[in-house]
């Protein structure tokens, strides 16, 4: 008996810290992101990670001395994508891009959080929350 108890004891630990540890790893919108630093960049996507927790979209820009600066933007899940109707390969390394978004608090990186990508002929895609309380509340799909 007692040998079951303490298989049940080590097993409930071991499901509990296989979720905590995921968990810990994702962070509060309003902890990384200023959603009051709006920034809006347009260049040329380099990668995109269709990953979870969030999905990433690389994008180069040149800036106003010619020199190019590699951009990060943290989106929705993929999944939050798939929901809103956009496919995988809805964007691509060397489409042209605009982004707008929020800056990284840490305004030594070049990383925001994106809510809106434009395609150079124009079309639109939500790829991330309207603002911060809509991220911390995981209304739009993605948190």
């Amino acid at each position: 008996m007692a040998r079951k108890v303490f298989g049940l004891i080590i097993g409930a630990s071991l499901g509990i810290a296989a979720t905590v540890v995921p968990a810990r790893a994702h962070h509060a919108f309003a902890a990384a992101f200023d959603a009051n630093a709006l920034v809006t960049v347009q260049g040329v996507i380099t990668e995109v990670k269709l990953v979870n927790p969030h999905s990433w979209f690389m994008i180069d820009v040149t800036d106003a001395n010619g020199q190019v600066v590699h951009w990060e933007f943290e989106g929705q899940t993929p999944t939050g994508l798939m929901r809103s109707g956009l496919r995988p390969n809805f964007v691509k390394p060397g489409d042209k891009v605009t982004i707008k978004g929020c800056r990284a608090r840490d305004m030594t990186k070049n990383i925001g959080a994106a809510r809106e990508l434009v395609l150079a002929d124009g079309r639109s895609f939500i790829i991330g929350p309207k603002n911060a309380e809509e991220q911390s509340s995981g209304q739009s799909g993605g948190n």
